[in-house]
């Protein structure tokens, strides 16, 4: 299992990194005994967040008897320090630890600096200073945020967006973490489940010598295919790089990227889902999404109040409830065009 150091944190982390975002949606005994799987296999890096609703209970379940062999970032949605200083202790509860390797601000709308009115960085450097935590790192979709974070030298690690659909300036984001040593954290890599073929995205992903991607896992096929690409890592040749530009030509231009910071709808509507239908058609196995459960789903798009607050909430700025309404007429007429009726 090939490690990397995490810019200026000096941790040695596995380069296949493990993502507990989906395990939320695997029962408590199948997360354990994937999560079991991922450590026996040689995986000590793992990523989860207070907002993944039961991800850090289930790795505390998990791996809190090798803590010391294991690095663990989790991160806080908080707005004032107090309220961040609460985060980390129900996370440390959760985790069944006493510190935590990197905490994340979970994607602000703005830098958190010493000497802030919201207290949060603070906050951090306080925890840090009792052990707490070991490193302060922020997580952001918004190139200007990274950036601007990055180039403070107030943050250690940065989790950021990158995939072989990234653009030019989200890649140029790689070398200026270099250049301020500080690590990079690859959310993303499947561009939310957009990129189908893992192994080219792992080849891309593996030339960067300081990027470490969080590939997110929740079934146990997930896990294997990843190392058997850590075990025979897959070379950027002529094949692989065909993939990668037949993907950068089907999806290029604005789309929705899955993040889920527009939900909950106040009409429940599946957002981070519906306003990419048309792709998921295109690039996933299509016949789930033509069952009654997903028609009656894509059917709530027509209770759209029009609040806007998906809107204000999406970090890529797009006009989603328009979004939501282009793809509503394209998944009717992908159904219909295959025999399925409203």
């Amino acid at each position: 299992m090939k490690t990397i150091r995490l810019g200026r944190t000096n941790l040695k982390v596995t380069q296949t990194a493990f993502g507990a975002l989906p395990v939320q949606r695997a029962s408590m005994d199948d997360a354990v005994e994937l999560l079991l799987r991922a450590y026996d296999s040689g995986i000590n890096f793992y990523d989860t967040a207070r907002g993944y609703s039961d991800s850090e209970e289930k790795l505390g379940r998990a791996l809190s008897h090798v803590r010391q062999e294991i690095v663990i970032a989790t991160k806080s949605p908080a707005k004032a320090g107090e309220d961040l200083r609460r985060d980390v202790e129900t996370s440390l509860e959760k985790l069944q630890t006493d510190y935590i390797d990197i905490l994340q601000f979970h994607n602000p709308g703005f830098v958190p600096r010493p000497g802030g009115e919201d207290g949060l960085y603070d906050a951090a450097a306080d925890l840090r200073r009792q052990g707490a935590i070991g490193y302060i790192s922020i997580s952001n979709h918004k190139l200007d945020i990274a950036r601007e974070a990055v180039e403070s030298g107030l943050y250690d690690t940065l989790q950021f967006p990158l995939s072989h659909l990234s653009s030019q300036e989200d890649l140029d984001l790689v070398d200026i973490c270099r250049g301020h040593d500080v690590g990079f954290i690859a959310m993303k890599a499947l561009s939310g489940g957009l990129i189908t073929d893992a192994r080219a995205a792992f080849a891309y992903l593996r030339q960067f010598d300081n990027v470490v991607p969080i590939w997110g896992i929740q079934y146990p096929e997930e896990l294997e295919e990843f190392l058997q690409l850590e075990s025979a890592p897959p070379v950027l040749d002529s094949a692989v790089q065909s993939v990668i530009d037949r993907d950068r030509q089907e999806l290029s231009g604005s789309f929705c990227r899955g993040c889920g910071y527009c939900m909950p709808c106040p009409v429940d509507i599946p957002i981070s889902m519906a306003a990419r239908m048309s792709l998921l058609l295109q690039r996933a196995p299509y016949q789930q999404f033509l069952e009654p459960e997903w028609q009656e789903r894509m059917e709530r798009i027509k209770d759209c109040t029009e609040c806007g607050q998906c809107r204000e909430a999406c970090p890529y700025e797009l006009d989603t409830p328009n979004l939501l309404k282009e793809e509503y007429d394209k998944y009717w007429e992908f159904a219909a065009a295959r025999g399925v009726t409203r």
